[in-house]
């Protein structure tokens, strides 16, 4: 490439950033503005990873574009990955079909045989009665609708021919109170905050189907279906504090009024990041999912979150990867690092170091696999720890004696991307190896990472939340939907159950979470 076509290099603090953004929204169509701030944005964002010292080109792409799979198979060299990943499996028969089980909310519609009956002679050999078979056989029909249906009421009006009188026939039941019904709002606040599904998207597809609902109705609508869950929310923040283990981490979002108060503060304003954490609880059997979006990062959410904990309980497991930023500065945790963040810095560099990143990859992958064998074993928490220590104990003492060596010995540059990698895992190697000593310790951070996956679904298809209330909206959504679904509960059904006894709810919230709201339904039915 020739340096004298190189555009000039400009750097912008954060702050001249915001200050040249606040100038350009004014002159700038919001759809052009909002294209004009997200490249400046992203260009600002790579220029500092890039100055970064363990900037990898790898590394780079993967927080550019993200990674569709960190398998062995899929990483390592074509040579490497085939022994890793054996003779290739034979895909199961009807692999990826569902059967009429799989659609437990369908109709169900009993169809008789139109020519015989229990007790008739079979027709066939003429000598036996027929007998009902114990399963019938299905047949699946799946049609389509729109998400939103309209029914227009047309009520007869009479009116006298002397005097003028009008007499308007009463409204059905089915009509109910108002034009929207409460289960308007809720599927709404599930598209948008479950789906990722942007309102103005509902909207123009309503249009198709001949039943308008704008997006500002929309808002209306999930604003107001708020109100039920966010006492449930809070109730759920009280239950998730006592917890034994609690995962945590963060992803950027997008506020806007938040950025114009970050834009107008200038240098003055001590930080400009806006971050949405997701804390999982782990509670006996139970998992609960919060979600809190604002410029707190996870270790603060984490603080104010055990500032309702108990006093007296033990210390609490906390899983997360090794940034600082994650941990409670008030309240002490039994810190765990997320073991595939360590392997990560190996994934980074293995086209440079293909053999030593497969010695750490197939150890890994071991460990993992002991790990799966106690989850199909159902093993208790004590008996997975001594599990562990009898079978992974020997693969993880014979990697961190490898690593060892390659640095004492000096086989490796501590500088290079694989003495980093290797530095950043012997470090925290007790916090990156407490399954080994304690029970229940889990080895990764993946469930609180796919529990943001919500939140970024939501940054990438909305863009961002116009107001911190709305993003608080967000969180209690996100954080109910997801909590629904850790527990195996229909999140809509829970939901309108939610509305649809309000009153009970607001008086008794610990009554009304995922686990046990359908035994109030029952207890309310009887009384």
């Amino acid at each position: 490439m020739n340096k004298s076509n190189a555009p000039q290099i400009i750097s912008l603090s954060a702050a001249e950033l915001e200050k040249l953004l606040g100038e350009l929204r004014g002159p700038l169509a919001p759809a052009t503005y909002q294209m004009v701030e997200a490249l400046l944005r992203t260009l600002q964002w790579v220029m500092a990873a890039l100055e970064q010292k363990t900037a990898t080109l790898a590394r780079l792409r993967r927080m550019i574009f993200g990674e569709k799979t960190e398998k062995a198979c899929k990483i390592l060299p074509a040579t490497i990955a085939a022994i890793l990943s054996g003779p290739a499996k034979p895909k199961a028969k009807g692999h990826g079909r569902k059967g009429a089980k799989d659609y437990p909310a369908a109709q169900r519609v009993q169809v008789p045989h139109p020519k015989h009956k229990v007790g008739d002679l079979c027709p066939k050999c003429l000598k036996a009665k027929l007998y009902r078979f114990l399963t019938p056989a299905r047949l699946v029909r799946i049609v389509a609708q729109p998400i939103f249906q309209a029914t227009v009421f047309e009520l007869e009006r009479l009116r006298c021919a002397l005097c003028g009188a009008l007499f308007t026939a009463p409204a059905p039941p089915e009509a109910g109170l108002g034009k929207y019904d409460p289960s308007v709002g809720t599927m709404l606040a599930l598209l948008r905050y479950g789906a990722g599904l942007p309102m103005y998207r509902t909207g123009k597809w309503q249009n198709h189907f001949g039943v308008p609902l704008p997006a500002s109705t929309q808002w209306e609508l999930i604003e107001a279906a708020s109100e039920t869950p966010q006492l449930i929310y809070e109730a759920l923040i009280g239950v998730a504090a006592q917890g034994h283990l609690l995962h945590n981490d963060d992803t950027h979002m997008r506020i806007q009024s938040v950025r114009q108060e970050i834009a107008a503060a200038g240098s003055e304003q001590e930080r400009t990041g806006i971050f949405t954490t997701s804390i999982i609880s782990q509670t006996g059997q139970r998992q609960i999912a919060l979600f809190f979006t604002g410029q707190k990062h996870a270790g603060e959410n984490l603080n104010q979150l055990l500032q309702r904990r108990a006093a007296g309980l033990d210390q609490p497991m906390q899983m997360c990867d090794a940034l600082s930023r994650n941990e409670p500065k008030e309240f002490h945790t039994l810190l765990c690092h997320c073991l595939l963040h360590g392997r990560r810095q190996f994934v980074d560099v293995v086209e440079n170091f293909p053999e030593e990143c497969r010695k750490v990859i197939e150890s890994l992958r071991e460990v993992y696999r002991f790990d799966a064998l106690t989850q199909e074993q159902k093993l208790s928490d004590l008996d997975r720890l001594a599990f562990h220590q009898a079978h992974s104990q020997p693969v993880m003492d014979d990697l961190q004696k490898w690593m060892q060596e390659q640095i004492e010995q000096k086989q490796v540059e501590p500088n290079s991307g694989l003495g980093e990698a290797i530095q950043y895992m012997l470090k925290r190697w007790q916090t990156l190896t407490r399954f080994l000593s304690v029970p229940g310790a889990p080895l990764d951070n993946n469930i609180a990472e796919r529990a943001l996956k919500m939140a970024i679904l939501h940054r990438k298809n909305s863009l961002s939340f116009k107001t911190l209330h709305g993003a608080r909206i967000g969180d209690v959504h996100m954080s109910l939907i997801h909590t629904c679904e850790l527990n195996r509960v229909n999140p809509f059904e829970y939901l309108m159950a939610l509305q649809q006894h309000a009153p009970a709810v607001s008086k008794a919230p610990m009554s009304w979470l995922p686990w046990n709201f359908q035994q109030a339904i029952g207890a309310a039915g009887s009384g």
